[in-house]
């Protein structure tokens, strides 16, 4: 280990035990990213409370299992609070933050308590542009799979129990590690994964060499006898895979190149799940999974080289025979009329292309049609030329109009006419339709038995599968009568 790593972990402050907050207020505890780190706290035993705007199924699990929530966000959801956690999303003039600094009490980021909640577990954070949540979640079930019980916070919800954050009794804690502001460098892991490193939230990052610097400063955090586990076959990993060499980190790479640590050969891929053969230097492992997609095949390359140093290798690979899925990631929201329909998360032009891939080994034969929505004005514009492209891979393609991010106005010119143009298909195979309301209609009258429909992106085109299937249901019960 090098003395200047050695040295910048002397220098770092010290992250408090989640035990030593005292009462611990989340505001905004409905959130994505906040009801996970809330859900753990309180599994942990700790005295939590939280505010929001609405109530939500989510806000009522967690009453259920004690959290004392306020819909409405006022000066008295704080009293007898001592730390006050806050997300980069909430405005400055936040009533709860204002009155927060006014009493003097702790504000911490999510990111940070999240950090407290991992102090004495070993801690393994997963980074990268795409595919955080699917590795997260296969890790995860994994070790659940394994009796290791752990403790897990995840971006999104782990298909077959819908649970998205826990606290386990067992020694290691699994989280995401989110670029998308920064905040991943509030942690200290005892094993790091990065899957790639790209531009994906240009509102935070002026360019993708920013992006790079910030993944070598979490390469920076990985604590002293740490581990890097990355993905060889990324330009953006290799070079934080450079730099922790050069900090003397331990490093496991991975990927189809042949010089990968884990190398993923005779990868075959069917519509309900994928085989591979992960090849080290100490032997090789048979893999079986449920999902198919050769970017899932990466992702559990990079959960088995985790798994592998923490449990016997084959029973890693067993482990992962188990995963189902991350919801939306390649969920099947139903099917009806003889129309398989998915919801995805996917938003970024490589992603596009790689899930494509898998969602046309799923088609089987039949045709993919894809609603695709780009979310927030600044990364629209971005990549807005990029996305027709790999929406091409399609048979057809509707495309909604952006999805603003909150607090962001309209950007001229960035809109979803622009993106449908770009779509390399016969006319009548591309819509563009700004109602998202119309779609589900426009979609009806369009599929055939044995299509697959995927509605993707991060907006409100989530609503569009279950409106679907609804309205197919509907004229099924119509042409029967």
């Amino acid at each position: 280990m090098s003395n200047i790593h050695d040295l910048y972990h002397q220098l770092l402050e010290p992250t408090p035990p989640a035990e030593r907050l005292g009462r611990i207020h989340f505001v905004g505890i409905g959130g994505v990213g906040m009801a996970p780190v809330a859900r753990a706290a309180l599994e942990r035993g700790l005295p939590i409370s939280g505010s929001d705007i609405k109530r939500t199924a989510v806000i009522e699990e967690l009453e259920r299992d004690g959290a004392v929530v306020t819909i409405g966000q006022r000066p008295e959801n704080l009293d007898g609070v001592d730390t006050v956690v806050v997300t980069t999303g909430l405005r400055g003039d936040n009533i709860e933050v204002l009155t927060a600094k006014e009493r003097g009490l702790t504000v911490v980021h999510r990111a940070t308590m999240l950090a407290s909640l991992m102090v004495g577990r070993t801690a393994v954070l997963i980074a990268g542009t795409h595919g955080k949540t699917t590795t997260t979640s296969m890790i995860a079930v994994a070790l659940t799979e394994l009796g290791q019980d752990p403790s897990y916070v995840i971006g999104g919800e782990i298909g077959a129990t819908g649970i998205s954050g826990r606290s386990g009794k067992g020694e290691v804690f699994v989280a995401e590690a989110d670029e998308s502001d920064g905040t991943f460098l509030h942690y200290c892991p005892d094993i790091a994964v990065i899957t790639n490193a790209e531009l994906d939230h240009p509102d935070y990052f002026a360019s993708v060499d920013a992006v790079h610097e910030a993944f070598k400063r979490f390469v920076e955090r990985i604590k002293p006898g740490g581990t890097l586990v990355a993905c060889r076959d990324d330009a953006g990993a290799r070079i934080a895979i450079e730099h922790a060499r050069t900090l003397g980190l331990a490093v496991t790479t991975y990927g189809v190149a042949e010089d990968a640590d884990v190398a993923v050969t005779e990868t075959r891929l069917r519509p309900d799940g994928a085989h591979a053969r992960f090849v080290t230097a100490g032997g090789s492992v048979e893999v079986e999974l449920k999902l198919t997609g050769r970017h899932n095949v990466e992702n559990a390359a990079a959960a088995w080289a985790v798994l592998a140093s923490l449990v016997e290798p084959d029973e890693a690979a067993r482990a992962l025979a188990h995963f189902t899925g991350a919801r939306r990631r390649m969920e099947l929201k139903g099917e009806a009329a003889g129309v398989r329909v998915y919801d995805d998360y996917m938003h970024h032009p490589k992603e596009i292309t790689a899930t494509l891939a898998a969602y046309r080994e799923l088609a089987h034969g039949g045709r993919l049609i894809v609603a695709f929505q780009a979310q927030r004005y600044s990364r629209a514009q971005t990549f807005l030329r990029e996305y027709g492209a790999p929406l091409g891979a399609a048979d057809h393609v509707v495309v909604l109009e952006v999805y603003p991010g909150s607090g962001e106005d309209p950007i001229p010119g960035v809109t979803g006419s622009v993106i449908a143009g770009d779509v390399p298909l016969p006319a009548g195979q591309v819509a563009f339709e700004p109602e998202t309301a119309a779609v589900p209609a426009l979609l009806a009258d369009l599929v055939e038995p044995g299509d697959v429909v995927v509605t993707a992106g991060a907006g409100d085109v989530t609503t569009v599968g279950p409106a679907l299937l609804e309205l197919l249901r509907r004229r099924a019960v119509q042409v029967i009568g």
